[in-house]
């Protein structure tokens, strides 16, 4: 049964983690991000729900009298 030459596993290794390394250096570098991105105006807003004007209750199952 013939051996396997791994001689060359060393430079197959090296080189595709150095070929991924360039691949990934370049879509990083595509990539655009927002030079000076701006505070935004952080006011809370009051949303009218009709829950909010009247007073209301949950009743449960439980708590409702027997019948």
């Amino acid at each position: 049964m013939p051996q396997l030459d791994t001689s060359t596993w060393f430079v197959t290794i090296i080189s595709m983690l150095f070929a991924l390394f360039i691949f990934l250096q370049i879509k990083i570098s595509n990539h655009t991000y927002p030079s000076n991105p701006s505070p935004k105006d952080i006011t809370p807003t009051q949303h009218k729900t009709p829950w909010q004007t009247k007073w209301t209750k949950i009743y449960l199952p439980l708590s409702l009298p027997l019948q």
